[in-house]
């Protein structure tokens, strides 16, 4: 018998915790980390929520994080930050900078466009973030309709009417070197979702039957669309922040693969990546840049399988 893939929420260093609205049509998803640990972010969508990201760029001075959270809510959503960063300064973390007494907790995070259509009253994410970040634990990832993917749909290039569910999605497993690594998206696109392997797509705008029709070339339709792709990449390897960003880049390559069209105006696509260090690198590299190669060619290959868990676990799939 084949050993068992590691679970996401098993990866050395993290905790992941979910929460959503009472009417289930939004939600927030925290992944927190025991200590404050390297990171990047690689935005690609012409549309993007995010929250402290600037001070991920290679070349800015304190780039690590004690968590990173996806959540519903556009804008609005970008409110869990707070929420997430009181837990996290309830159970001791956080740490002091510049000699002041005062704890400091940065994360980084953002948001996908899941507003209804209708005006309605907006969900409050700060008490959604805090308890997120209160059920983590390092247990298995639920996926599917649940924290940032709960309202989360996919096709919306014939319109949101037409669009089918998406979700949260999650792919781990061992790499050489005694490590781990894994990615974890919330798939609210404008495009539609193709498996790669075999060609067939697995969700996206519907006709009349309920059957997939496929997004049109080089258009997204008439309608007022708006989508987005958030993803991590995380390792228990010990690996500096220029090999994280190639790993980062890499993964929006896999996701471009099996998402279709990607990156557009209206997306607010989003890739983070980060290392735990809960190992370090067991063996020297064969050639500069060998480990992030190796660990990026996994975790892109790591994003399909956690896109098409995402619309699958929701039910989309035709």
């Amino acid at each position: 018998m084949a050993p068992r893939a590691p679970d996401f929420g098993e990866i050395r260093g993290l905790r992941v915790g979910q929460a959503e609205t009472p009417d289930g049509r939004s939600g927030v998803t925290a992944i927190l980390f025991d200590t404050a640990v390297p990171a990047v972010v690689d935005v690609r969508g012409g549309a993007s929520a995010t929250y402290d990201t600037a001070s991920l760029s290679l070349d800015a001075t304190f780039g690590r994080r004690w968590a990173i959270f996806f959540s519903g809510g556009s804008l609005y959503g970008l409110d869990a930050a707070r929420g997430v960063r009181t837990r996290i300064l309830e159970t001791g973390g956080g740490h002091r900078t510049f000699r002041n007494p005062n704890l400091v907790v940065p994360i980084s995070g953002a948001a996908l466009f899941d507003l209804p259509v209708r005006a309605a009253a907006v969900p409050d994410y700060l008490p959604l973030g805090y308890e997120a970040a209160r059920r983590a634990d390092r247990g298995p990832v639920a996926i599917g309709r649940v924290g940032a993917g709960a309202g989360a749909t996919v096709g919306k290039y014939l319109g949101r009417a037409r669009a089918m569910r998406g979700g949260v999605g999650a792919a781990t497993d061992e790499v050489r070197g005694n490590g781990t690594v894994g990615v974890l998206v919330a798939v609210n696109a404008v495009g539609a979702v193709r498996d790669p392997g075999t060609g067939r797509w697995v969700a996206g705008a519907t006709d009349r039957r309920g059957h997939v029709v496929p997004p049109p070339l080089g258009s997204l339709g008439r309608d007022r669309v708006a989508g987005t792709t958030l993803g991590l990449a995380v390792t228990d390897l010990t690996v500096d922040r220029p090999a994280l960003a190639r790993i980062a880049a890499m993964v929006h390559t896999g996701i471009a693969s099996a998402i279709s069209p990607f990156h557009s105006a209206t997306d607010g696509d989003v890739i983070f990546a980060v290392s735990t260090e809960g190992r370090r690198g067991a063996r020297r590299e064969a050639r500069p840049g060998e480990r992030a190669d190796r660990l990026g060619a996994r975790a892109a290959a790591l994003a399909v399988r956690a896109v098409l868990s995402a619309v699958r676990a929701s039910g989309a799939e035709r």
